[in-house]
């Protein structure tokens, strides 16, 4: 296979780098003087300290320029070299470009080299494989032809044995026959008394069934019965806090009022405020409890739960539970979920000391669109 080699010059890339750099280095030499010139509002300034330096001085001045000047011109030396050097490297990856095509050429020709000899090879082994074929295919006929005269004979013999079964089974199913019908007989007979077993333990069940109906529904009104019992007595416990506050109210401000008729306007006013300091606890409460609240789908109308709560000193929630059930579990689930979410309510820690105690049990009763 022929090898086409193409010939990279490098000279004129090169020499062009050179001059390029070798002209911004003249350039940058003539404007390195301009450069350092001040602005012209400095004038009369420069002027009055050229008067006042001295001649070693201004020697001082000329050999730095000349030194920044010499530093300029090795800088550009510097990246002239770099340009000369990176046209080199990129001369040199040319040429192993060059190389690794030709090798990937040579590769090529003898990839192509290989596969016409390995078609030839694979032709040669087809014509080989197609003389074999015809072989086995001929085996495999005389094999066929002989196996096929074995089998008429073995065909020839079943028939007779089949025969031979088929009477002798016609016997046993007459027999069998015979044998079913008297089972036959003997099931119905079963059958029947099983029916008559049936029906009795059907009418037991029945009878069971009604008389559990009825002790489930005398239960059902126990449990309301008993719920409703806990829920007066819960009220009627309620009243008796709200009472017992009010007497201690009133006699801490009888108190109050034969130690000092003039504190009298100050408790009442404490009074006053504690008390509107508490109600409005009960509806911060109630206004988190409503937003927290997500309402179940498919209550009935009518519905109402009630949740006992009972708080720590400083509002967290100590314990919830139904006090009084809707009698639907999501609808009560709803209800303690929107309390637990709630909580805590620390707006408890704002209230007076004296009051505290009194609002850390209460009960919240849940209807759908309203909390009490």
């Amino acid at each position: 296979m022929a090898r086409y080699h193409r010939r990279v010059g490098y000279g004129l890339p090169l020499i062009l780098a050179i001059g390029l750099h070798l002209g911004l280095l003249v350039i940058s030499v003539i404007r390195f003087p301009t450069a350092e010139r001040e602005p012209p509002n400095q004038a009369i300034v420069q002027a009055t300290l050229v008067r006042a330096e001295t001649a070693t001085d201004q020697a001082q001045q000329a050999q730095q320029q000349r030194a920044r000047a010499a530093a300029e011109a090795e800088r550009q030396r510097e990246e002239a070299q770099a340009a000369q050097a990176e046209a080199e490297q990129q001369a040199e990856a040319e040429r192993q470009r060059q190389s690794e095509e030709a090798a990937k050429a040579e590769e090529r020709e003898q990839a192509r080299q290989a596969a016409e000899q390995a078609a030839a090879e694979a032709q040669r082994r087809e014509v080989e494989a197609a003389r074999q074929q015809a072989e086995r295919q001929e085996a495999e006929r005389q094999r066929q032809e002989e196996a096929a005269r074995r089998e008429r004979e073995a065909e020839e013999r079943r028939q007779q044995e089949a025969e031979a079964e088929r009477q002798r089974q016609a016997e046993e199913e007459a027999r069998k026959q015979r044998e079913a019908e008297e089972q036959k007989r003997r099931e119905q007979e079963a059958e029947a008394e099983r029916q008559r077993q049936a029906e009795e333990e059907a009418r037991k069940q029945r009878e069971a069934e009604e008389q559990k109906r009825r002790e489930q529904e005398a239960e059902a009104e126990r449990q309301r019965q008993a719920e409703e019992e806990a829920r007066k007595q819960r009220e009627a416990e309620e009243q008796r806090r709200k009472e017992e506050a009010a007497r201690r109210a009133a006699e801490a401000a009888q108190n109050s009022l034969d130690q000092a008729i003039a504190g009298e306007s100050e408790s009442v006013a404490n009074a006053r405020q504690a008390e509107q300091a508490a109600n409005g606890f009960i509806n911060l409460v109630r206004q988190a409890v409503e937003q927290s609240w997500v309402i179940p789908p498919n209550v009935p109308d009518g519905a109402a739960a009630e949740i006992a709560v009972r708080l720590g000193p400083s509002g967290e929630l100590f314990a919830a539970s139904v006090g009084r059930s809707s009698g639907n579990s999501a609808f009560d689930r709803s209800a303690l979920e929107a309390v637990e979410t709630a909580a805590p309510f620390a707006e408890l820690r704002e209230l007076p000391a004296a009051v505290q105690r009194q609002y850390r049990e209460f009960n919240l009763r849940f209807r759908p669109g309203d909390i009490r």
